[in-house]
Protein backbone atom coordinates (compact mmCIF):
# COMPACT_ATOMS: atom_id res chain seq x y z
CA UNK A 1 0.00 0.00 0.00
CA UNK A 2 1.05 3.63 -0.62
CA UNK A 3 0.44 6.25 1.30
CA UNK A 4 -0.01 10.00 0.52
CA UNK A 5 -0.38 12.96 2.77
CA UNK A 6 -1.99 15.91 1.68
CA UNK A 7 0.02 19.17 2.42
CA UNK A 8 -0.10 21.09 -0.21
CA UNK A 9 -2.20 24.11 0.57
CA UNK A 10 -1.28 27.78 1.77
CA UNK A 11 -3.38 28.09 4.62
CA UNK A 12 -4.00 31.92 3.65
CA UNK A 13 -6.83 32.38 6.88
CA UNK A 14 -3.96 31.43 8.91
CA UNK A 15 -1.25 34.14 7.30
CA UNK A 16 0.96 36.10 8.50
CA UNK A 17 1.69 32.48 10.94
CA UNK A 18 1.87 30.29 7.86
CA UNK A 19 2.89 32.43 5.00
CA UNK A 20 6.27 31.01 5.46
CA UNK A 21 6.07 27.49 6.63
CA UNK A 22 3.21 25.13 6.23
CA UNK A 23 0.85 24.81 9.16
CA UNK A 24 1.70 21.00 9.09
CA UNK A 25 4.53 22.49 10.95
CA UNK A 26 2.48 24.44 13.32
CA UNK A 27 3.64 23.20 17.33
CA UNK A 28 0.89 21.09 19.31
CA UNK A 29 2.71 20.50 22.21
CA UNK A 30 5.78 18.69 22.02
CA UNK A 31 5.14 17.53 18.40
CA UNK A 32 3.95 19.51 15.13
CA UNK A 33 0.62 19.27 14.01
CA UNK A 34 2.09 16.67 11.45
CA UNK A 35 4.23 14.30 13.23
CA UNK A 36 1.99 11.75 14.55
CA UNK A 37 0.41 10.97 11.18
CA UNK A 38 4.15 9.89 9.82
CA UNK A 39 4.62 8.10 13.31
CA UNK A 40 1.55 6.44 12.63
CA UNK A 41 2.29 5.09 9.18
CA UNK A 42 5.74 4.54 9.97
CA UNK A 43 4.94 1.58 12.60
CA UNK A 44 2.69 -0.08 9.82
CA UNK A 45 3.75 -2.47 7.98
CA UNK A 46 1.52 -2.40 5.26
CA UNK A 47 2.56 1.07 4.01
CA UNK A 48 5.40 0.85 2.45
CA UNK A 49 6.07 4.97 1.02
CA UNK A 50 4.26 7.88 1.94
CA UNK A 51 4.54 10.84 -0.57
CA UNK A 52 4.19 14.03 0.45
CA UNK A 53 2.33 15.89 -1.48
CA UNK A 54 3.31 20.26 -1.39
CA UNK A 55 3.75 22.88 -3.80
CA UNK A 56 7.01 24.34 -4.63
CA UNK A 57 7.03 27.16 -2.05
CA UNK A 58 7.36 24.96 0.65
CA UNK A 59 9.09 21.97 -1.09
CA UNK A 60 12.18 22.85 1.04
CA UNK A 61 10.49 23.29 4.52
CA UNK A 62 9.60 19.27 3.43
CA UNK A 63 12.89 18.10 2.74
CA UNK A 64 14.39 19.63 5.97
CA UNK A 65 12.19 18.28 7.79
CA UNK A 66 12.63 14.87 5.93
CA UNK A 67 16.52 15.60 6.74
CA UNK A 68 16.40 15.68 10.71
CA UNK A 69 14.04 12.62 11.08
CA UNK A 70 14.74 9.47 11.41
CA UNK A 71 11.56 8.60 8.81
CA UNK A 72 12.47 5.89 6.11
CA UNK A 73 9.33 5.77 3.64
CA UNK A 74 8.79 9.87 3.43
CA UNK A 75 9.47 10.95 -0.22
CA UNK A 76 8.39 14.38 -1.23
CA UNK A 77 6.43 14.82 -4.16
CA UNK A 78 6.02 18.29 -5.50
CA UNK A 79 3.11 20.34 -7.68
CA UNK A 80 3.92 22.72 -9.90
CA UNK A 81 2.54 25.67 -8.16
CA UNK A 82 4.03 28.12 -5.93
CA UNK A 83 0.69 30.43 -5.13
CA UNK A 84 -3.17 29.86 -4.15
CA UNK A 85 -4.10 30.76 -7.91
CA UNK A 86 -2.01 28.23 -9.65
CA UNK A 87 -3.38 25.10 -7.68
CA UNK A 88 -4.88 22.42 -9.54
CA UNK A 89 -6.71 21.57 -6.54
CA UNK A 90 -6.78 19.09 -4.11
CA UNK A 91 -8.62 15.99 -6.70
CA UNK A 92 -6.35 17.72 -9.37
CA UNK A 93 -3.05 17.20 -7.50
CA UNK A 94 -3.66 13.96 -6.32
CA UNK A 95 -4.33 12.53 -9.91
CA UNK A 96 -1.40 14.20 -10.94
CA UNK A 97 0.94 12.80 -8.20
CA UNK A 98 -0.49 9.30 -9.11
CA UNK A 99 0.19 9.52 -12.81
CA UNK A 100 3.87 11.47 -11.74
CA UNK A 101 4.59 8.77 -9.11
CA UNK A 102 3.48 5.44 -11.38
CA UNK A 103 1.26 4.61 -8.49
CA UNK A 104 -0.31 1.55 -8.86
CA UNK A 105 -1.42 -0.01 -5.41
CA UNK A 106 -4.38 0.18 -2.77
CA UNK A 107 -3.88 3.84 -1.67
CA UNK A 108 -4.44 5.85 1.73
CA UNK A 109 -4.52 9.83 1.32
CA UNK A 110 -4.63 11.91 4.04
CA UNK A 111 -5.08 15.81 4.73
CA UNK A 112 -1.60 17.07 6.63
CA UNK A 113 -3.71 19.43 8.58
CA UNK A 114 -5.43 16.96 10.17
CA UNK A 115 -5.36 16.02 13.60
CA UNK A 116 -6.46 12.73 14.65
CA UNK A 117 -7.21 10.85 17.79
CA UNK A 118 -7.34 7.52 16.43
CA UNK A 119 -3.92 5.55 15.21
CA UNK A 120 -4.43 5.22 11.74
CA UNK A 121 -3.69 0.99 11.66
CA UNK A 122 -7.13 1.32 13.41
CA UNK A 123 -8.42 2.37 9.84
CA UNK A 124 -6.43 0.65 7.61
CA UNK A 125 -7.65 -2.57 9.50
CA UNK A 126 -11.30 -1.51 8.32
CA UNK A 127 -10.41 -1.10 4.79
CA UNK A 128 -8.59 -4.37 4.70
CA UNK A 129 -12.39 -5.63 6.43
CA UNK A 130 -14.06 -4.01 3.24
CA UNK A 131 -12.14 -4.53 0.45
CA UNK A 132 -13.78 -0.82 -1.17
CA UNK A 133 -13.61 2.95 -0.87
CA UNK A 134 -13.39 3.58 2.72
CA UNK A 135 -13.82 7.34 4.51
CA UNK A 136 -13.57 8.53 8.17
CA UNK A 137 -16.28 10.40 9.18
CA UNK A 138 -17.20 12.10 12.76
CA UNK A 139 -19.92 13.80 14.31
CA UNK A 140 -19.48 17.48 14.30
CA UNK A 141 -22.35 18.19 16.71
CA UNK A 142 -23.59 21.06 14.78
CA UNK A 143 -25.11 21.39 11.68
CA UNK A 144 -23.48 24.92 10.96
CA UNK A 145 -20.19 23.39 11.40
CA UNK A 146 -21.38 20.43 9.19
CA UNK A 147 -22.11 23.23 5.93
CA UNK A 148 -18.39 23.28 5.93
CA UNK A 149 -18.07 19.66 5.48
CA UNK A 150 -19.12 16.25 3.49
CA UNK A 151 -22.77 14.82 4.86
CA UNK A 152 -22.70 11.55 5.24
CA UNK A 153 -25.55 9.17 5.24
CA UNK A 154 -25.38 5.67 6.00
CA UNK A 155 -26.95 2.07 6.05
CA UNK A 156 -24.87 0.23 8.82
CA UNK A 157 -21.59 1.51 7.52
CA UNK A 158 -21.99 2.16 3.54
CA UNK A 159 -22.87 5.24 2.31
CA UNK A 160 -25.79 5.61 0.79
CA UNK A 161 -25.63 9.52 0.57
CA UNK A 162 -23.02 12.01 0.35
CA UNK A 163 -23.40 16.02 0.05
CA UNK A 164 -20.55 17.85 -0.10
CA UNK A 165 -21.08 21.46 1.52
CA UNK A 166 -24.68 20.81 2.10
CA UNK A 167 -26.39 24.56 2.49
CA UNK A 168 -28.98 22.76 4.65
CA UNK A 169 -27.54 19.45 6.68
CA UNK A 170 -29.98 16.76 7.95
CA UNK A 171 -27.71 15.66 10.01
CA UNK A 172 -23.95 16.23 11.62
CA UNK A 173 -21.97 13.43 10.48
CA UNK A 174 -19.05 14.47 8.01
CA UNK A 175 -16.43 12.94 6.14
CA UNK A 176 -12.40 13.93 7.17
CA UNK A 177 -9.97 14.32 4.82
CA UNK A 178 -8.93 10.46 5.40
CA UNK A 179 -9.18 7.94 2.63
CA UNK A 180 -8.50 4.23 1.14
CA UNK A 181 -8.75 3.32 -2.33
CA UNK A 182 -8.70 -0.03 -3.54
CA UNK A 183 -6.26 -0.17 -6.50
CA UNK A 184 -8.50 -0.92 -9.17
CA UNK A 185 -10.18 2.64 -8.29
CA UNK A 186 -7.52 5.21 -8.95
CA UNK A 187 -8.46 4.90 -12.79
CA UNK A 188 -11.63 6.94 -11.95
CA UNK A 189 -9.58 9.87 -10.65
CA UNK A 190 -8.58 10.16 -14.02
CA UNK A 191 -12.28 9.55 -14.95
CA UNK A 192 -13.85 11.92 -12.54
CA UNK A 193 -11.64 14.64 -13.83
CA UNK A 194 -12.05 14.05 -17.66
CA UNK A 195 -15.65 14.22 -17.13
CA UNK A 196 -15.17 18.05 -15.95
CA UNK A 197 -16.29 17.28 -12.38
CA UNK A 198 -14.67 19.89 -9.93
CA UNK A 199 -10.99 19.29 -9.39
CA UNK A 200 -11.05 21.61 -5.92
CA UNK A 201 -12.24 19.37 -2.65
CA UNK A 202 -11.67 15.31 -2.06
CA UNK A 203 -15.42 15.40 -0.93
CA UNK A 204 -16.54 16.61 -4.10
CA UNK A 205 -14.91 13.20 -5.77
CA UNK A 206 -16.07 11.29 -3.09
CA UNK A 207 -19.92 12.16 -3.66
CA UNK A 208 -19.20 10.98 -7.57
CA UNK A 209 -17.34 8.05 -6.62
CA UNK A 210 -20.03 6.70 -4.08
CA UNK A 211 -22.28 6.68 -6.79
CA UNK A 212 -20.27 4.79 -9.24
CA UNK A 213 -19.00 1.90 -6.46
CA UNK A 214 -19.55 0.86 -2.30
CA UNK A 215 -17.94 3.31 -0.07
CA UNK A 216 -18.16 2.32 3.54
CA UNK A 217 -17.87 4.23 6.02
CA UNK A 218 -15.43 3.98 9.36
CA UNK A 219 -17.19 6.60 12.35
CA UNK A 220 -15.25 7.45 15.46
CA UNK A 221 -15.49 9.95 17.97
CA UNK A 222 -11.56 9.95 18.91
CA UNK A 223 -10.19 14.15 19.09
CA UNK A 224 -10.18 15.33 15.79
CA UNK A 225 -9.23 19.13 14.74
CA UNK A 226 -8.98 20.38 10.77
CA UNK A 227 -6.76 22.84 11.08
CA UNK A 228 -7.65 26.10 9.08
CA UNK A 229 -8.32 28.69 11.47
CA UNK A 230 -6.37 30.13 14.15
CA UNK A 231 -9.21 29.22 16.56
CA UNK A 232 -9.40 25.52 14.92
CA UNK A 233 -5.81 25.68 15.90
CA UNK A 234 -5.57 26.70 19.40
CA UNK A 235 -8.51 24.40 20.07
CA UNK A 236 -6.13 21.70 18.87
CA UNK A 237 -3.19 23.02 21.25
CA UNK A 238 -5.40 23.12 24.03
CA UNK A 239 -6.49 19.56 23.83
CA UNK A 240 -2.80 18.35 23.61
CA UNK A 241 -1.89 20.58 26.40
CA UNK A 242 -5.32 19.61 28.23
CA UNK A 243 -5.27 22.95 30.45
CA UNK A 244 -1.89 22.57 31.40
CA UNK A 245 1.18 24.78 29.87
CA UNK A 246 4.58 23.63 28.31
CA UNK A 247 7.30 26.38 28.46
CA UNK A 248 10.47 25.53 27.03
CA UNK A 249 13.68 24.70 29.00
CA UNK A 250 15.18 28.26 27.09
CA UNK A 251 12.43 30.44 27.45
CA UNK A 252 12.48 32.65 30.54
CA UNK A 253 8.84 33.55 32.25
CA UNK A 254 9.17 36.39 35.64
CA UNK A 255 6.65 38.09 37.45
CA UNK A 256 3.66 36.83 34.99
CA UNK A 257 0.90 34.77 35.19
CA UNK A 258 0.43 31.93 33.03
CA UNK A 259 -3.39 30.83 32.33
CA UNK A 260 -4.71 27.50 30.70
CA UNK A 261 -3.19 26.09 27.49
CA UNK A 262 -0.01 27.95 26.70
CA UNK A 263 2.67 26.59 24.44
CA UNK A 264 6.16 29.16 24.83
CA UNK A 265 9.09 28.02 22.69
CA UNK A 266 12.25 27.92 23.18
CA UNK A 267 14.27 31.43 23.81
CA UNK A 268 11.36 33.23 24.79
CA UNK A 269 11.01 35.73 27.02
CA UNK A 270 7.47 36.89 29.32
CA UNK A 271 7.79 39.78 32.18
CA UNK A 272 5.33 40.54 34.30
CA UNK A 273 2.73 39.84 31.52
CA UNK A 274 -0.52 37.43 31.70
CA UNK A 275 -0.73 34.88 28.93
CA UNK A 276 -3.84 32.62 28.35
CA UNK A 277 -4.67 30.44 26.00
CA UNK A 278 -2.00 31.27 23.16
CA UNK A 279 0.93 29.76 21.61
CA UNK A 280 4.25 32.07 21.65
CA UNK A 281 6.91 31.23 19.26
CA UNK A 282 10.69 31.23 19.54
CA UNK A 283 12.44 34.33 20.71
CA UNK A 284 9.31 36.03 21.05
CA UNK A 285 9.80 39.28 23.54
CA UNK A 286 6.65 40.12 25.65
CA UNK A 287 7.05 42.98 28.29
CA UNK A 288 3.97 44.69 30.44
CA UNK A 289 1.30 42.60 27.99
CA UNK A 290 -1.95 40.75 28.66
CA UNK A 291 -2.54 38.13 25.85
CA UNK A 292 -5.08 35.88 25.47
CA UNK A 293 -6.40 33.40 22.42
CA UNK A 294 -3.63 34.79 20.55
CA UNK A 295 -0.44 33.05 18.58
CA UNK A 296 2.70 35.47 17.89
CA UNK A 297 5.60 34.37 15.79
CA UNK A 298 8.94 34.40 16.34
CA UNK A 299 11.36 37.14 16.77
CA UNK A 300 8.12 39.30 17.41
CA UNK A 301 8.64 42.18 20.29
CA UNK A 302 5.60 43.31 22.65
CA UNK A 303 5.22 45.60 25.14
CA UNK A 304 2.82 47.58 27.41
CA UNK A 305 -0.22 46.19 25.16
CA UNK A 306 -2.95 43.99 25.76
CA UNK A 307 -4.81 42.19 23.53
CA UNK A 308 -6.98 39.00 22.63
CA UNK A 309 -7.93 36.90 19.18
CA UNK A 310 -4.63 38.14 17.45
CA UNK A 311 -2.55 36.35 14.57
CA UNK A 312 1.14 38.52 14.92
CA UNK A 313 3.90 37.83 12.18
CA UNK A 314 7.40 37.33 12.41
CA UNK A 315 9.70 39.91 13.32
CA UNK A 316 6.93 42.66 14.70
CA UNK A 317 7.74 45.59 17.19
CA UNK A 318 4.75 46.75 18.72
CA UNK A 319 4.89 49.15 21.88
CA UNK A 320 1.71 50.09 22.98
CA UNK A 321 3.14 53.50 24.53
Amino acid sequence: MKAIVLAGGYATRLWPITKHRPKMFLPVGDRTVIDKTFENLEEDDRVDEVFISTNERFAESFETYIDEHDFEKLTLSVEDSEAEGEKFGVVGALEQLVRRENVDDDLFVVAGDNLIGFHLSEFLDFFDEKGNAVLAAYDVGSKEKAKSYGLVTLDGDTVVDFQEKPEEPNSTLVSIACYCFPQESLPLLETYLDDGENPDEPGWFIQWLQQQETVSAFTFDDAWYDIGTAQSYLDAVAWALDGGNVVHESATVTDSELGSNVQIMAGATVENSVIDESVVFPNVTITNAEIKRSIIDEETSIDNLDFAGALIGAHTQIDGQ
